[in-house]
């Protein structure tokens, strides 16, 4: 019955359903899973790496972006459709800059790229943004803030969320093991235990996942700062989710 009204973005089923969307979500599904937490000093994001071991990848992240210097994003979907998105908030959070002199709000900064995406669902000829976006950033009006997005143009803040592949998984745990008042390193530990038993990977190693955090400096400047594998390997000894030895050829 859906093929009736699923071949147009802009058709409504019977059941009021938007087809194109639901299926751009799906598409999100199958993707690496991501995750945010908000702590109490600062917010964590995480996400898995899907990277074909004969890809000569560049020192830029897969899943994490920096769009200004107090805001950031993990993604989950499709990259060149991300590509675009990133791009145009960025130019939004400059040119925000320019004209008042202060960095965007950050409800503010997501809100304007969410009208851009729930556009793709509303005109003909086009289709929606296969991509989900975790948004972390800190501001003077609400301080640490963490936002998620999805193809229809709809966000919402989070204590903690998680995008992608086996998110409800994830979402279940967290609802058990969240606490309020998490401080960042406790955050990075929730979040490596929760993704060690939600991936599809039998062990959590430095190449599989990326790591960043937005916190604020003893002078009272933010920073974005994206863990190196090495830290992250030592990361896992220390919580005891040690690496598996790589055998010599």
């Amino acid at each position: 019955m859906s093929r009736r009204y699923d071949s147009r973005t802009t058709i409504f089923s019977s059941e009021g359903r938007l087809y194109q969307v639901e299926y751009a979500m799906e598409a999100i599904g199958n993707a690496g899973t991501a995750i945010g937490i908000l702590s109490k000093d600062g917010v964590v994001l995480i996400g898995e790496k899907v990277t074909p071991k004969l890809l000569q990848t560049s020192t830029s992240t897969e899943k994490m972006y920096k769009i200004d210097d107090h805001v950031s994003c993990a993604i989950a979907g499709i990259m060149s459709d991300a590509n675009i998105l990133i791009n145009t908030a960025r130019v939004q959070a400059q040119r925000y800059t320019y004209a008042y002199q202060e960095p965007m709000p950050v409800e503010q900064l997501v809100q304007s790229l969410c009208d851009t995406k729930q556009g793709y669902t509303q005109f003909g000829g086009l289709r929606p943004f296969g991509v989900s976006f975790l948004f972390a950033g800190w501001d003077k009006n609400f301080g640490f803030q963490l936002y998620m997005s999805d193809p229809s143009g709809n966000f919402g803040g989070w204590k903690v969320v998680a995008i992608g592949a086996n998110n409800q998984a994830a979402q279940s745990m967290f609802k058990q093991d969240y606490k309020d008042e998490i401080t960042r390193e406790e955050a990075v530990e929730l979040a490596l235990k929760v993704l060690s038993k939600t991936m599809d990977s039998t062990s959590l190693t430095s190449d599989k996942l990326e790591l960043a955090e937005v916190f604020l400096l003893p002078l009272g400047n933010v920073k974005y700062q994206v863990c190196s594998p090495e830290s992250l390997s030592k990361l896992f000894v220390k919580l005891g989710m040690t690496q598996p030895a790589v055998e010599a050829s």
